[in-house]
């Protein structure tokens, strides 16, 4: 079964719409995105853009798309030609292994990684609202990327100048309503969930798990995703808005 989009728009300070409307084309979600920002965003303000989805259904890849296509459209408009979307991922927010070792229980920490606890919900948020702050202070902000590599994130990694009016965030916990990470749910203008196969979305996890050496085989990919992605996965759709 192929992956689809659903999303849901809501203007920054307002109240969450809780029905979420079929985006049946990415072609479509694009031109609703650029249409909101040239015909209702001051030039003063950005766009922000969450997306989610269960692990390996695809988020990194569909951001991408996305950003490529907006930056495509937003070149050929009289209006918006200077204005750029950028992709920001949320893994970049992942506590170091060196941190997880401080922790309480290190041991657990390092096995759960990739729960919403292993993360800097904190410093995300702060990410966020300094992305509301006004561009024309012409203030750039970076933000932290994670290296596969490395298995830990990268500070400082990605630049955000005054001129990304969009800025496309994906990860697990985007929409979570538990804090910290509620405050920061709630100032996307744009949420767009990716639905995929259940199966085919495991399958995925656990070779990735074993290419990107977060498990040693297959027989740890396995019980990392039991034991880790699906708890986590549960806590972000049930706890989400």
């Amino acid at each position: 079964m192929g992956n689809s989009h659903e999303h849901h728009h809501r203007r920054a300070g307002a109240a969450p719409i809780a029905q979420i409307r079929p985006v049946r084309t990415t072609l479509l979600f694009i031109c609703e995105i650029n249409s909101y920002n040239t015909s209702r965003t001051p030039a003063s303000d950005r766009i922000l853009v969450g997306i989610t989805g269960v692990p390996a259904s695809g988020k990194s890849t569909f951001t991408q798309l996305l950003t490529s296509h907006i930056n495509h459209a937003l070149e050929s408009s009289p209006t918006e030609s200077f204005s750029r979307a950028i992709p920001v991922g949320l893994d970049g927010w992942h506590y170091t292994r060196a941190q997880l070792d401080l922790f309480p229980d290190p041991i657990s920490a390092h096995n759960r990684r990739g729960s919403h606890w292993t993360f800097d919900g904190s410093g995300y948020v702060e990410f966020l609202c300094r992305l509301r702050e006004n561009t024309r202070h012409e203030t750039v902000i970076s933000a932290p990327s994670f290296n596969h590599a490395l298995k830990d994130p990268i500070p400082d990694d990605v630049i955000i100048h005054p001129y990304h009016r969009i800025v496309i965030i994906e990860g697990l916990y985007v929409f979570l309503a538990i804090e910290p990470w509620k405050k920061a749910s709630l100032m996307l203008d744009e949420r767009c969930l990716i639905k995929v196969d259940a199966q085919d979305a495991r399958k995925r996890l656990i070779t990735r798990h074993v290419v990107t050496g977060v498990a040693k085989n297959m027989s740890e990919a396995n019980w990392r995703a039991e034991e880790n992605d699906i708890p986590s996965l549960l806590i972000a759709l049930f706890f989400k808005f």
